[in-house]
């Protein structure tokens, strides 16, 4: 008899990258060896440091679904806050520090970290930002390239619901995640290609390893990705996030897009591949107006409001999230299209004081750090 095919396990692990503030200035610091030391000795490898010096990233282990996610991230964003407080620090989780300038910050001194300084010259200088990442295990290499074309529809939905990144160096950019134009910058970032299947992907990227330009898939960023470390899909796209809860709620729903996916193959179904010319036109419209304005419905020929657009993904997802636990996650999606992202949150925030003022910034500073603490 032919062997059964395992069905995907669907276990989540959740990466966020935070920024270190000084507790009365609200200015970016650099986080000190010994703090990361002390976080070691409670998280182990599950905190390190990133790109530069002000910035710390943590990840959860793998979690058989989103209560357990939860669980972690609590410890682990309680036990990075709880050590910076020692060194007169807070963290804060937003993709970009409103005040400040990038020019006046330091990389961190890693092979890796130099060998991307040298390769990407200017360009990488300007990094201040951050993000969160989720990733989906999918232990089938030809599943995870098909569920790939597929998600890459719905990945300007998570950017729009994800938005945290409105000001850069002290102004308002107009836009709702400013951290993609810095980070679009980079070679290899991007929607991803359509690949006709896993073989496809492995071919051309061990092209580019074969020219030597690259040492492995990590050094691809694109907003979503096949892991180059676990059998997952790592979905890049989102802006990290203040809020715990919606951290959790960006988890569950890419954890629900993928199985609901999944779930339409099995009954000889698919989602209709379109053309990242037109994906990455929501792509521009989640990035300049996040959860304000909507999305195109390519289907309707239309532009659709984005609480349609949420109630529809609720109805495609529903007995995927019940499946997986995590109804109560995914329905969060209502709050924030009624009362906005972070991006939103923000601009409330600064609007009493006057344009260009530091105390404009620093107000907004001081309430990303007092989201941060919410739910711990």
């Amino acid at each position: 008899m032919p062997q059964k095919t395992r069905d995907p396990a669907f276990r989540i692990g959740i990466e966020e990258e935070y920024l270190l503030v000084n507790a009365e200035t609200l200015a970016l610091a650099e986080a000190p060896e010994a703090l990361l030391d002390a976080c070691r000795a409670d998280l182990g490898a599950q905190v390190s440091r990133e790109y530069l010096q002000c910035q710390v990233e943590i990840g959860t282990l793998p979690c058989a679904n989103v209560a357990e996610a939860r669980s972690d991230l609590q410890n682990l964003r309680r036990t990075v806050a709880r050590h910076a407080q020692s060194f007169g620090l807070t963290p804060i989780a937003a993709s970009c520090h409103p005040l400040a300038d990038w020019k006046q910050q330091s990389h961190t001194d890693r092979d890796r970290y130099n060998d991307l300084r040298r390769a990407l010259a200017a360009v990488v200088r300007r990094m201040l930002i951050c993000g969160m990442h989720v990733h989906v295990e999918i232990d089938d290499d030809s599943l995870r390239a098909d569920l790939m074309r597929q998600a890459v529809y719905f990945l300007p939905h998570l950017l729009a619901l994800s938005t945290s990144s409105p000001f850069w160096q002290g102004q308002d950019t107009g836009l709702a995640s400013y951290r993609l134009t810095v980070f679009d910058n980079l070679p290899r970032t991007g929607l991803p290609p359509h690949f006709s299947g896993w073989q496809d992907y492995e071919r051309s990227v061990q092209t580019l390893i074969d020219l030597g330009l690259i040492e492995d898939s990590s050094k691809i960023w694109w907003d979503m990705r096949p892991s180059s470390r676990f059998p997952t899909l790592e979905t890049r796209i989102m802006d990290v996030q203040p809020r715990i809860e919606d951290t959790l709620m960006l988890a569950a729903l890419v954890q629900c897009i993928l199985r609901m996916l999944w779930r339409l193959r099995r009954r000889n179904q698919r989602w209709r591949i379109y053309e990242n010319f037109l994906v990455a036109e929501n792509r521009w419209r989640a990035q300049r107006y996040g959860v304000t304005e909507g999305l195109i419905d390519f289907g309707a020929g239309a532009i659709v409001p984005f609480a349609q657009l949420a109630e529809e993904l609720l109805a495609l997802i529903g007995e995927d999230a019940e499946a997986l636990g995590c109804t109560a996650e995914v329905q969060r999606i209502h709050s924030v299209v009624q009362n906005g992202t972070s991006a939103s949150r923000q601009r409330a925030v600064a609007a009493p004081y006057p344009e260009g003022s530091e105390a404009r910034m620093r107000a907004v500073v001081a309430h990303l750090v007092a989201e941060f603490h919410e739910g711990l």
